[in-house]
């Protein structure tokens, strides 16, 4: 019975495994000539967004998570998703979306966005309870 939803509500969404993109970063590529290859990539603005935040640069975290996050977006539509429902985290896949989504509710903190932050954080937990 595990895994079944019971309430009725949509299925999971899961993003293709294969990725390009997933692979040249495991490979140890740089995200940023990740990213210019394939701009598409999540995971790819996702840790653009965190090196800028780890270097200090507020803007230019929420800068490369807002392109990752509607990246993303884009990729789950194509996948079946419809605006709401489950994305886990447990699927590596979607791990770049959520990273990005994660990430830019950070920046939007940061620069005092209080609208946008409670917004990602309901989203987050709308994709994957066990990250709220």
């Amino acid at each position: 019975m595990a895994g079944v939803n019971l309430l009725g509500g949509p299925e999971p969404t899961y993003l293709p495994e294969g990725d390009a993109a997933q692979a040249a970063l495991a490979a140890g590529e740089n995200p940023q000539e990740v990213a210019k290859k394939y701009p598409t990539s999540s995971l790819a603005w996702a840790m653009l967004s965190e090196k800028a935040w780890d270097s200090g640069d507020v803007i230019a975290s929420y800068a490369c998570a807002r392109v990752g996050y509607h990246r993303g977006l884009d990729a789950l539509r194509r996948n079946g998703w419809k605006g709401h429902g489950p994305v886990p985290w447990s699927h590596v896949p979607n791990q770049g979306f959520l990273r990005c989504l994660q990430d830019l509710g950070r920046a939007a903190e940061a620069i005092g966005e209080v609208d946008e932050t409670v917004r990602i954080n309901e989203f987050i937990v709308d994709c994957d309870p066990t990250l709220g």
